[in-house]
């Protein structure tokens, strides 16, 4: 599906279903150097049951044109567009779901925007979401070497030993080429955009919606420590811990995200 959003294209997939806004929705969000691509299996399940869905490639990622937002207060202003655009929770039935960046994003929609979002969920989340120079560094004069060092750091160690529940899949693999399609500059900005992000504790402290919280107990990327201390400041928030994940959860354990969401959003 192709929207305009302020002249420019954007894409997201409905998961195989015509985009319906008199049904409740579900708006999935990629994190960094990602596109719709990792919600896969969550995104079809919902469009099959009974929800609207749009998982959405943020501007300059995946199939949408652009140039890539450079904070986390653009990314969450445009997906408010998005559903404006679309006439989407005009009644407040949004559920947003983000990993990561993507998690940040949806933090700050429903604090800058919480007429329309009636829930959210952040996965693989940490507020703040430092970057290191280490990172930052390679990030913007050697992109390839900034690849790889994420994708040894998202992987729990049976991840990165070929651990999978699809039967040939090679985790290492699909996530390093799937960082690899994205433009260049894009992971740079993504990370400046989540190490500059300062106000998200206050986002979650005055959250009006219900919240929902699943990390991997083998994350490095963001620590499960830093998911507690922010499921701690939010009021109304059920944490969920993925025993052996890293930070790809939507790759290494992807059914037991869907049944957290599901729990979460279709009960």
């Amino acid at each position: 599906m192709q929207i305009e959003i302020n002249g420019q294209t954007a894409y997201a997939y409905t998961g195989g279903k015509a985009f319906d806004t008199k049904l409740p929705c579900v708006v999935f969000i990629h994190g960094a150097q990602n596109d719709h691509s990792v919600w896969a299996l969550q995104s079809r399940w919902f469009a099959h049951h009974g929800f609207a869905v749009l998982a959405v490639d943020l501007p300059g990622h995946g199939r949408s044109a652009g140039n890539p937002l450079p904070s986390i207060e653009d990314l969450a202003d445009w997906i408010e567009l998005l559903l404006e655009k679309l006439g989407a929770g005009d009644t407040a039935n949004v559920s947003l779901v983000g990993h990561s960046m993507g998690s940040l994003t949806a933090l700050e929609c429903a604090f800058r925007h919480p007429a329309r979002i009636a829930r959210i969920a952040m996965i693989g989340t940490a507020v703040p979401m430092p970057v290191s120079d280490v990172l930052l560094g390679p990030a913007k004069d050697n992109e390839a070497k900034a690849i790889a060092m994420i994708n040894g750091w998202s992987h729990s160690p049976r991840g990165t030993v070929g651990g999978n529940t699809v039967p040939g899949m090679w985790l290492l693999g699909a996530s390093r080429r799937l960082m690899e399609r994205q433009k260049p500059g894009v992971l740079h900005n993504d990370l400046a955009a989540c190490n500059a992000y300062s106000h998200g504790m206050e986002a979650a402290a005055s959250l009006s919606c219900p919240a929902l919280i699943v990390s991997g107990n083998r994350d490095m990327m963001t620590h499960p420590k830093a998911a507690a201390k922010l499921a701690a400041a939010i009021r109304d928030v059920k944490s969920v811990s993925l025993d052996g994940a890293g930070h790809a959860l939507m790759a290494e354990q992807p059914d037991a995200v869907l049944d957290a969401l599901r729990a979460f959003i279709a009960a």
